[in-house]
């Protein structure tokens, strides 16, 4: 089967298609490493009501350039150590 230049194979395309999540920095005391908090808003399957849930992630932050309270988008990325499996992308909003 012959490719033409505007043809990604489909192997390629899925490889790189990896999850985000936007969340807040809630702790930046470790070496390289800040815990984000996640929030999910959902309906509650029975009674309808919007039902917030939060989950805290560890991510990789190479240059130790994010502090408590900054908004951040991070990325899914290899298993960088025990807890690690995301690394942050970019700051999207910082308090003042």
């Amino acid at each position: 089967m012959a490719e033409t230049q505007n043809e990604i194979p489909q192997e390629r395309t899925e490889r790189n298609r990896r999850k985000t999540r936007i969340g807040v920095v809630v702790s930046d005391k470790a070496d390289k490493t800040v815990t984000v908090q996640v929030e999910r808003r959902f309906a509650h399957p029975l009674y309808g009501k919007q039902v917030a849930k939060t989950k805290k992630y560890q991510a990789h932050d190479e240059h130790n350039e994010f502090r408590v309270g900054d908004t951040v988008r991070m990325v899914e990325t290899r298993p960088l150590s025990k807890m690690k499996r995301w690394r942050v992308a970019e700051l999207i909003e910082r308090p003042e």
